[in-house]
């Protein structure tokens, strides 16, 4: 059994669910009721309720990057210099407005901050260093490493 915060549970029938819709998020109501063995408005009430407790936080198409002309996929290592609070607050917003930046993790270790980052290629990735990261105040350290292949990339939770 999966709960949330709210203490929800998730049964059986709503993992089957939420597994179907992160396989085919267009799933026609029909569709998914067959998938799952239930009728159509059990199922659409079952979806309602997950999408209300926040289980299902909004439906999108996954653009394929490359087809897309975004041939530079990186990730990117951040260390800030100091740890105050008006610095992280501003390094965050900063980072939440570059339409580049897929996501941004703050973490433990060596660096505070990884960033993912898909960019058209080197000219774009040395502008994103040169002109965006760097000027940021605050940063120390920037480390770069370049994707060559994606063996994995998925959004899909192994619910189990």
């Amino acid at each position: 059994m999966i709960k949330n915060l709210q203490n929800t549970v998730l049964d059986e029938t709503d993992k089957a669910l939420l597994k179907a819709m992160q396989t085919d998020g267009r799933l026609s109501n029909v569709e998914l009721a067959r998938k799952i063995n239930l009728s159509p408005p059990a199922t659409l009430a079952r979806l309602r309720r997950l999408e209300k407790d926040g289980y299902i936080r909004n439906y999108t198409a996954v653009v394929d990057r490359e087809k897309a002309g975004y041939d530079l996929l990186c990730f990117i290592h951040i260390s800030l210099q100091m740890h105050q609070l008006e610095q992280v607050e501003n390094f965050r917003r900063l980072v939440r407005e570059m339409p580049e930046v897929l996501e941004c993790h703050h973490i433990t270790g060596e660096y505070d901050y990884l960033l993912k980052v898909a960019l058209r290629n080197r000219k774009d990735l040395e502008r994103f260093a040169v002109d965006r990261l760097t000027p940021i105040p605050g940063v120390a350290r920037i480390h770069t490493s370049l994707v060559f292949t994606e063996v994995k990339s998925t959004t899909a939770l192994p619910l189990e």
